[in-house]
Formats: C-alpha cells, sequence, structure tokens
C-alpha cells in the first residue's frame, strides 16, 4: 500500500491524495458507503459502482462476525468475493459497536466480554481476536481494537480508557506484524487516536499513535454526541498532531457539513451511515439543502430530485413520486433515497477534490456550508 501527497489548500489544511491497495486507488478526500452486514442497504454492488462510483466501502466486524460468521467468509475467499464487490473494503474492529452494548458487555484488561445482540450468546474480543477476525474477514484496511468513550464521560475515564486502547493497540501491532494476510493480497492496521474531549488526552493520544508509524491513522471517539464545535476542536488538535503523510480516518462523521468542515482541518477519509439511514426515513441531502421529502409541500412538485449532482437517479426521479413511495412504504423509495443520498455524498467529496486542486476550495467550502445545512 502507498499513500501519496498530490495538493494542498493554500488557505486551510485541506488536502488531496491518493491511497494505493491492491483492489485499486482510493481518491482523498473520500466517503466510504457503509456496508454493516456484507451489504450497503438497499444499494447493489453494481449501483455502487456505475451509479454512485464509491472507491471504497466499510464493512463492521462486530456483525459479520455474529452473521454470517467467519468461516462461511474464509470458505468464499474472503468478504470482497463473498459480497461479489471488487474495490478495497475497511472495517472496523467493533469496538464501538461492543461501546453501544453498554447493558450487555464487560471491558477488562484482556479484551470485552459481550452478548449477541441477535440471540443473547456469549462472546469475547481481544485485541488479537478482533485482528484475526478482520484478517478473515479479508478487509484492506484493519483497525486496531479500541474502547469509544461516551460523552459526556469525566476525565479519569476517558484518561483510563485512552491508556487501555494504546495497551491494545500495542497487541493488535504485534499480533498483526507476526500474521499474514489469508487471500494473496496487502492488508494494512490503522491505530485510533482517542482522549474523549480533552485536550490534553486528545495530544498525548496522537503523540503515542504518530510513534508507531503504521500506514495511516484515525480519530475515533468523536461524533458520539458532543457539540460539532467540540469535534471540530478535538479533530484540528488532532491533525496538526499526526503525520502529514500518512491518510487520516475521521470515524463516524458525518453531516455534508461536518465532511466539508473536516476536511478543511485535513482529514482524508470518512464513514457513516446518515446518508442511507436517513433516506430510508425520507430525509434527503441535496446540493441545495436538505428535504424532508415527507413534508406536504413535496406532493406535487414534479421537479427532479437534484439535476446538479450528475446523476441519472436523481436527474430522473421526481419529489413528488419519491414521496409517494416513501409514504406508501414501497422498497423502491428507500432505494432510490438511499442512492441519491449516497451519489450526492461521494459528488461532494469529488467537488472538494476539484476545488483544492483547482485553489478555489476556501470560498466555495464556505458556500457550500451554508447551502447544505439549510432546510428547504
Amino acid at each position: 500500500m502507498q499513500f501519496k501527497l498530490l495538493h494542498r489548500d493554500k488557505n486551510s489544511n485541506a488536502r488531496t491524495g491518493v491511497i494505493s491497495t491492491s483492489h485499486g486507488d482510493i481518491s482523498t478526500p473520500i466517503f466510504m458507503p457503509v456496508g454493516t452486514a456484507g451489504t450497503v442497504k438497499a444499494v447493489q454492488q453494481r449501483e455502487l459502482v456505475e451509479d454512485i462510483q464509491a472507491e471504497i466501502i466499510l464493512g463492521n466486524t462486530y456483525h459479520l462476525y455474529l452473521r454470517p460468521g467467519t468461516e462461511i467468509l474464509k470458505t468464499s475467499g474472503g468478504l470482497h468475493k463473498f459480497m461479489g464487490w471488487e474495490g478495497p473494503i475497511l472495517t472496523d474492529s467493533g469496538g464501538y459497536q461492543v461501546y453501544s452494548l453498554s447493558d450487555n458487555r464487560k471491558i477488562k484488561e484482556e479484551g470485552v466480554a459481550f452478548r449477541s445482540h441477535i440471540d443473547g450468546s456469549k462472546h469475547f474480543f481481544s485485541p488479537e481476536n478482533a485482528v484475526d477476525i478482520q484478517r478473515e474477514i479479508g478487509a484492506d484496511i484493519i483497525m486496531a481494537f479500541d474502547e469509544c468513550t461516551p460523552y459526556p464521560c469525566d476525565y479519569r475515564y476517558a484518561m483510563e480508557s485512552m491508556k487501555l486502547t494504546h495497551r491494545w493497540l500495542d497487541r493488535c501491532i504485534e499480533h498483526f506484524d507476526k500474521g499474514k494476510a489469508l487471500y494473496g493480497y496487502d492488508q494494512t492496521l490503522f491505530p485510533i487516536v482517542q482522549g474523549s474531549t480533552f485536550k490534553d488526552l486528545r495530544k498525548i493520544s496522537a503523540e503515542e499513535i504518530s510513534e508507531r508509524n503504521r500506514f495511516g491513522n484515525a480519530i475515533g471517539g468523536l461524533s458520539v454526541g458532543e457539540p460539532a464545535e467540540m469535534m471540530y476542536e478535538m479533530t484540528e488538535l488532532v491533525c496538526d498532531l499526526l503525520p502529514w503523510d500518512k491518510p487520516r480516518y475521521l470515524m463516524g462523521v458525518g453531516t455534508p457539513e461536518n465532511i466539508l468542515e473536516c476536511i478543511a482541518l485535513g482529514v482524508d477519509m470518512f464513514d457513516c451511515v446518515m446518508p442511507t439511514r436517513n433516506a430510508r426515513n425520507g430525509m434527503l441531502f441535496t446540493s441545495e439543502g436538505i428535504v424532508n421529502i415527507r413534508n406536504e409541500k413535496w406532493k406535487s412538485d414534479l421537479s427532479v430530485i437534484d439535476d446538479a449532482i450528475g446523476s441519472e437517479i436523481s436527474g430522473f426521479y421526481t419529489k413528488a413520486y419519491l414521496r409517494h413511495l416513501i409514504m406508501s412504504k414501497e422498497i423502491l423509495g428507500a432505494q432510490i433515497a438511499s442512492l441519491h443520498n449516497l451519489t450526492f455524498y461521494l459528488w461532494l467529496v469529488r467537488q472538494a477534490r476539484d476545488r483544492i486542486e483547482n485553489g478555489t476550495f476556501f470560498d466555495w467550502k464556505r458556500q457550500m456550508v451554508e447551502k447544505v445545512t439549510r432546510r428547504l
């Protein structure tokens, strides 16, 4: 794997680059559609390539481990072949999902014991088997096992959690480095910066993670309920400390506004369930603002969803038709809305790349933030 920086914005820390993997190149900054259980909800793999133009997707270790299980994935030759996706895949470590099971898990030095949300069965994740599971899934980019702190949390808890994450990281690195990929292509491990919303902890964590000198680095524990300005403050602090020549991944972020602001701070990679989850509930992100397609005002609106983003889907179906489908609970409504939102997100990061490269990003970003945050 390689990461090549191409351009830097003169008025911010935004930059463009290319991550080269065994499954293809990834242009950065990039948004990664979330394929939790081996599928981006309501979207076919062909549509990911042809309509959305996704360059990398995310798989979820916790969910794939529970169902379908790693045995069928190994028999298939990894998740790429199992789901018919030929591009790069990043997997999270399962740490966030275990964090969300606050009533059904117990954290200790060895790892985390938890109960399945499916059938209540008992399981255990350690730094070592979290690496093994991701190896078996076959991800190109593997995340280190970490603890994600809630917001708010007290300083002492955040500090002890960060130290535990660093100890787990060293175990992940040792186990990863002595192992090998199962399917004949390169895999790499990203550490995760933690520290909640405490500046000194974020600084310590970013410096420690930088010292590990891995291929890329992630920023975790944000977008968990803290104010947006606090998220930006922590992201800026960490980006200023992480190595400039390595990709930076801000986990679980976020809205179009969040993505634009954090691109300006120097982030390269994003993922979030928001475009698909909100789509299924009738919320559309467009180049002119946010549309709640359930509102009565769209009932007779025969204009297309969004003709500015160059999408056959968004430039073909009308708002009135999509509203009819959503209100009727037709499956096609969720499909069209999901395709549109993901296409918009990928359009937005492509626009950002173009603007960084031609030197107009800073002013364009300010104008786009105003547009994408207004309710239509």
